[in-house]
């Protein structure tokens, strides 16, 4: 069974702007995909669809076999807990440390005491920031402030990970730390849809391409380029 399928989906924005168009996929679990490019042609729009911040105007829109088209607002927050999401703006709680923010993501879905104490630790782990949980989000780089967010959306243990634009605001030196963290999850067995306009980060990865433009799928590669 395929983790997303998109079956004939479309966005239309008010006054006609299209996000996104008779867009048909299927996503694999474990795969990691690379949703690429120019400013304006719908990635994030697709995106959100996936996370439910935007419903179709029209087409279907399956998370495993959970057809979440019309999903109720009431199950978005069982939704969001199987996929974990990263924005290229931190988001991070400034009056907290990186304990605290990571824990924050648990504490809000009712999680025990216990269950935090054991989940954050390894999950700080996994992004190598064991050592600096105790610090605040303006006492952390801007790689390492990412890797907070990353760990925050691995707190539930989450199937697909969503990263919108992850290495936006950072240099090519953190930018690459941040894809091999992303690869290190993926192998794992988390699926990931990377949203990006980075070419250098794509065609380094050499996984699979999936190309739009004007809101259309116009490239789907299974070890691509960005091509345009």
């Amino acid at each position: 069974m395929a983790m997303i399928t998109f079956e004939r989906v479309a966005k239309i924005y008010p006054k006609d702007v299209v996000g996104v168009q008779e867009a048909s996929l299927k996503i694999e679990p474990g795969e990691f995909v690379s949703i690429v490019g120019q400013s304006g042609c719908g990635k994030t729009t697709m995106a959100k669809l996936i996370i439910a911040e935007e419903r179709p105007t029209q087409g279907r829109v399956i998370i495993g076999d959970w057809d979440i088209t019309d999903i109720k607002q009431r199950d978005i927050p069982t939704l969001r807990r199987q996929i974990g999401v990263v924005f290229q703006d931190f988001k991070l709680l400034p009056r907290k440390t990186v304990f605290e923010n990571v824990a924050f993501a648990l504490e809000v879905s009712g999680a025990s005491p216990q269950q935090i104490q054991s989940t954050v630790p390894q999950v700080l782990k996994i992004v190598g920031l064991e050592t600096k949980q105790d610090r605040f989000p303006q006492q952390l780089s801007g790689g390492e402030q990412q890797r907070v967010v990353i760990a925050r959306s691995l707190v539930h243990r989450p199937k697909i990970l969503v990263a919108d634009e992850p290495t936006g605001n950072l240099d090519s030196i953190n930018a690459q730390e941040i894809i091999d963290l992303l690869k290190r999850i993926n192998s794992f067995g988390t699926t990931i849809v990377l949203v990006t306009h980075n070419r250098e980060i794509v065609n380094t990865l050499r996984k699979r391409v999936i190309t739009l433009d004007h809101g259309r799928i116009i490239a789907d590669q299974k070890s691509g380029k960005y091509i345009l």
